[in-house]
């Protein structure tokens, strides 16, 4: 049998609170040194535990522990310097419901370290989640900025494109007249603006028709009707566009001062879009379809808009042409081109 003092040395050397508790009037029988420590007594009713322990329910202990349940609560101890966040548990000592309560105090310091340290790293991650999505979806704007969302999607899904052949689309080349020397000639940083403007505007023309735009490099313009989804109105869509790139022109350069003119081409034909680049993606088209068209622009006059027979003879019906005669065609021998006017008034 172990003696009163030998187990009273034992319950003192412990790291944990204990204190023996008399549960009829809540007085203190025993307490260790570290019970001491962490509810040291101050005044008058210190022999009390309701008085010692903070945060201590005495009408909910006894009635837990008349059922021979334990009760247990959290509480912190210490001054704001250090304070150490502790759990006390009490339990009847004998299974009959006797008087004799044992308290129990746990330092679960370390425990609320990891549960603050989780806690973080859940915070942290959740943040880092957030950024993640946020630069996704600024990553798929960009990337939806130069290719279709069809190629898109086959890239996201399968990480790489197959270039696609188009037996039927129509394309629109568009340049200003003397930009460079406007560049030069006036402050850069606000004819890059103002062209920034443009495009932009343009940019919502051709998605208002279903048209793609393909790039814009410099002061060009390129933007396509029939792929990546085919329709058999490419030609009268491309043609629209033309028509009210011009006609945004005319009414912008009626209310500034800085007039901006265009020579715009279209062609229709066969043509592929692909993605090139590795590092720096572009999605670009290619073929004959595409010279054509430049071909087409480089023959236009001031804010004028230049087709070949082929694609006259399919929207000839739709739209107001004059015609311009026999030229030839760096690449393509001799063409008949045409100047497109306007819609054809059964079609507005």
């Amino acid at each position: 049998m172990v003696s009163e003092q030998s187990l009273k040395h034992i319950l003192q050397s412990l790291n944990d609170g204990v204190a023996l508790v008399d549960s009829s009037n809540w007085s203190i029988a025993f307490e260790n040194a570290k019970f001491f420590q962490w509810f040291p007594p101050e005044g008058e009713g210190d022999e009390l535990l309701t008085v010692r322990v903070p945060g201590f329910d005495p009408e909910r202990a006894a009635k837990r522990l008349s059922a021979g349940r334990p009760y247990k609560f959290e509480i912190e101890v210490g001054d704001t310097a250090r304070v150490t966040p502790l759990v006390i548990e009490m339990k009847p000592l004998h299974e009959d419901g006797g008087a004799c309560v044992l308290v129990q105090c746990d330092d679960i310091s370390k425990q609320k370290e990891k549960e603050y340290m989780l806690e973080s790293y859940s915070k942290m991650s959740e943040r880092n989640a957030r950024e993640l999505e946020k630069e996704k979806d600024r990553v798929e704007k960009l990337l939806l900025n130069i290719m279709p969302r069809s190629v898109y999607e086959e890239m996201k899904d399968y990480g790489t494109t197959t270039p696609q052949r188009y037996d039927s689309a129509s394309v629109l080349m568009l340049d200003f007249v003397d930009f460079t020397e406007m560049a030069i000639a006036n402050d850069p940083g606000s004819i890059v603006s103002e062209l920034n403007d443009i495009f932009s505007a343009f940019d919502r023309i051709v998605e208002l028709f279903g048209c793609e735009r393909i790039k814009t490099m410099g002061d060009a313009y390129l933007a396509v009707s029939g792929l990546p989804e085919p329709t058999p109105d490419h030609a009268y869509n491309i043609a629209k566009v033309a028509l009210r790139l011009k006609r945004y022109l005319d009414r912008r350069n009626q209310a500034h001062t800085e007039q901006w003119e265009c020579r715009i081409g279209i062609n229709s034909g066969p043509l592929i879009g692909s993605i090139v680049g590795i590092q720096k993606y572009v999605y670009d088209i290619f073929g004959p379809g595409v010279n054509l068209a430049a071909r087409m622009e480089a023959f236009s006059e001031s804010m004028e808009i230049t087709l070949c027979e082929e694609t006259y003879e399919v929207i000839k019906d739709d739209f107001i042409f004059s015609e311009r005669g026999e030229f030839e065609v760096k690449g393509f021998g001799k063409k008949r081109l045409y100047t497109l006017e306007g819609e054809h008034p059964k079609r507005r």
